[in-house]
């Protein structure tokens, strides 16, 4: 399969090297960072890998396409990736809103994912693998139970998922986590898998030096929800003198890096251990806004320089698979926090939203558009109202973009959703229907 898409503008995001919050601590006397380069141009795909990014051949090429895109001057660039979900929790989606988050989770979430079938779990992450590609998403990061059926949903939609481990002292051992591991990493070329579990506060430290084990034997990066709240934070404290951070890290589990979803409640401890680590930072700015959670401090870590990406968390807590709504308050809650209006540059925040979610998510050939590297991309509209004019494109993304000017979506080569129509091998109304009884059934079982 040969695809060209041209009459483009093109953002490949290549160079992640742009000066960053951190590079302009160092020298304070420096200009902001410049927009990245949009240059005008062609991008030719085989089979799922970019061949050629770069200006229009001025020769007509002899090449038989099987398909030719006319881009109409329009902006070509690297999905985003969703580094934080709970994608089957679409099922939960606006029926226990504006209520505190232990009420929240105990007496709403939890009895219901009881009732939760494999085959439940598949539809409902159908269902947000369709919202994610009509936000421009091309790879979420997805921390659930059946994954089998999370598997299986990505597998038949043709999306891609990174899978993360959820253990906890509810569910799972170690044992099953490095099965999981092995399974899940060598399914599908749409499919891998991270280890992880759930947090601290949910897993035993018997389970947690079995996890820091597993990191050492394959050498591999670990993940979790990390000081979301301020109650978490301090249980943590009074149970072993130490914050969550600073107590995994003594377990050794970071040694080969890894990540903490939220990561709201940070000491200057915890932020040291998270630059000298390595670990990817992703944090879930309208989650935690709607949680009452508070705002993860990401000005500082990200001139502290630690690594940086956005996820949305689920979409019982969100409720909106939505990036761009994520980037907005990503730079707008540090704005606020800092009362400062320059806080968190957009241009900083849209690297997050792409380069940082690949490579905090291992997908590392799906970060930029490079020859050699994964199709995974988007098409974006900027023939909208809200795209004029034409100042900074990359800017007008953070601040005024949204889920219209998603044009089309493509995922391993593979066009998933392009101008309104999914193409991932269900009707949409079957989605709806099968999701519609799946959660009859959970809400009507006593």
């Amino acid at each position: 399969m040969k695809t060209r898409i041209f009459n483009a503008r093109i953002l490949t995001m290549a160079d992640s090297r742009q000066q960053t919050t951190a590079d302009r601590k160092a020298r304070p006397d420096s200009l902001p960072p410049a927009d990245p380069e949009i240059f005008p141009g062609e991008l030719q795909i085989e089979d799922d890998i970019i061949s050629y990014v770069g200006p229009s051949a001025e020769e007509p090429q002899e090449i038989h396409w099987d398909r030719e895109i006319d881009a109409q001057g329009n902006l070509v660039m690297p999905g985003f990736k969703n580094a934080h979900t709970h994608s089957a929790m679409t099922f939960l989606r606006s029926c226990a809103d504006d209520l505190p988050l232990q009420e929240w989770l105990q007496q709403q979430v939890f009895p219901r994912e009881a009732r939760l079938t494999p085959e439940a779990v598949y539809w409902f992450s159908r269902l947000a693998i369709m919202e994610y590609l009509t936000s421009g998403i091309t790879a979420n990061f997805d921390m659930y139970m059946k994954n089998q059926a999370i598997a299986k949903a990505s597998i038949d939609s043709g999306f891609r998922t990174v899978l993360c481990g959820s253990i906890n002292d509810f569910g799972g051992t170690v044992e099953e986590i490095e099965q999981e591991y092995l399974h899940f990493n060598n399914l599908h070329g749409l499919i891998s898998y991270q280890l992880g579990f759930h947090a601290e506060y949910t897993t035993s430290p018997a389970i947690l030096q079995g996890i820091a084990a597993l990191a050492h034997k394959y050498q591999a990066p670990v993940y979790t929800h990390n000081s979301e709240t301020r109650k978490e934070v301090a249980e943590c404290l009074e149970r072993d003198q130490k914050t969550p951070t600073a107590y995994l890290d003594s377990l050794d589990m970071f040694d080969y890096g890894g990540g903490g979803f939220h990561c709201v409640h940070m000491t200057e401890e915890d932020l040291e251990i998270c630059r000298e680590k390595k670990i990817w930072v992703i944090t879930n700015p309208a989650s935690n806004t709607k949680l009452a959670s508070g705002i993860a401090p990401i000005t500082q870590m990200a001139e502290m320089g630690i690594q940086l990406a956005i996820g949305t968390d689920g979409p019982a807590s969100n409720n909106c698979l939505d990036m761009f709504r994520e980037m907005f308050l990503a730079t707008g809650l540090q704005k606020l926090l800092l009362d400062n209006a320059a806080a968190m540059d957009a241009n900083e925040v849209l690297s997050m939203a792409c380069v940082g979610g690949a490579r905090a998510m291992g997908l590392t050939d799906c970060d930029a558009l490079e020859a050699g590297k994964k199709a995974d991309l988007i098409l974006l509209d900027l023939h909208r109202p809200n795209m004029q004019p034409l100042h900074s494109i990359s800017k007008n993304l953070v601040y005024s973009g949204s889920k219209e000017n998603v044009k089309m979506t493509m995922v391993d080569g593979q066009i998933l959703y392009e101008n309104g129509q999914f193409h991932i091998g269900v009707d949409p109304e079957e989605v709806y229907a099968k999701v519609a009884e799946h959660t009859e059934n959970i809400f009507r079982a006593k």
